[in-house]
């Protein structure tokens, strides 16, 4: 049993669903970002997604392509991002996701990719513009039982489609609540409830819902039917608006805690 599956098992126990925190790796640099991430697992995220800074990340919005351009700037690449998973496995048993776009893996090598995540402590990973049909490479070498593939299922998946992705996929489904970008507004929990369902109906994997969840309420709502809640535009807006701020750690803490809270069933 991986990280990951370990992780939903004890949350499950203890009728908690799983607070998934985004940062994208390097913002706003290297060290920083290390002080961000040791903070919030210190707070409380269940799993971490581990961005990887990219020039066209066409599914994010205004924060998270603001945020990577920071982490640009200081020539943060694929290479920094595995090497910081790394320096996190060496401190926490934390699961860990790398969440990127394909561009940058391909210019690796899938293989070299896989073998350079799994040395250094990832657990899965999320490739958000590798379509279905596209994943033959990666499904050739990763190891699905150490290296998940986590799938992405949008709002207007049909049923079959979501059982063919869901048959490939591994450690957790990340259900897409709404269409359009990351950080954007529009979050309807009823509607993505309904899809959560037909969804659950389609794989035994652990359903984990992401896009304009950015409130503790949010996450009350979205905790009644997932398994999980990704938090990502959220947090990286707080970074964003407290760059100068020498109580950015101390927002981030606060704002962790309030969200973990909200992920408690009792």
């Amino acid at each position: 049993m991986n990280r990951i599956e370990q992780k939903f098992n004890s949350l499950q126990k203890k009728n908690e669903k799983a607070l998934i925190g985004f940062v994208t790796a390097g913002d706003p640099d290297l060290k920083r970002s290390m002080e961000i991430i040791d903070t919030m697992i210190d707070s409380g995220i269940d799993i971490l997604e581990l961005g990887v800074p990219f020039s066209d990340p066409s599914a994010d919005g205004p924060v998270i392509e603001q945020a990577c351009k920071r982490a640009l700037a200081n020539n943060v690449t694929l290479e920094n991002v595995l090497d910081m998973a790394g320096k996190i496995r060496k401190k926490t048993q934390i699961p860990i996701i790398i969440f990127t776009y394909y561009n940058p893996v391909f210019a690796m090598g899938v293989e070299n990719f896989c073998h350079k995540a799994l040395e250094n402590g990832a657990d899965g990973v999320l490739i958000v513009d590798l379509p279905f049909e596209e994943s033959d490479e990666i499904l050739r070498f990763k190891e699905t039982e150490k290296l998940c593939l986590i799938r992405l299922i949008a709002p207007l998946t049909p049923y079959k489609r979501m059982k063919m992705i869901a048959k490939t996929a591994s450690g957790f489904i990340y259900l897409i609540s709404k269409t359009g970008i990351t950080g954007s507004s529009g979050f309807d929990a009823k509607q993505t409830s309904q899809i959560a369902k037909n969804l659950k109906s389609a794989t035994n994997l652990s359903i984990c819902t992401g896009f304009g969840i950015s409130t503790p309420d949010h996450v009350k709502e979205v905790a009644a039917f997932s398994d999980g809640v990704v938090i990502g535009s959220a947090f990286v807006k707080i970074i964003e608006d407290n760059l100068e701020n020498p109580e950015l750690l101390e927002l981030l803490k606060h704002a962790t805690i309030n969200f973990k809270r909200a992920t408690k069933m009792d």
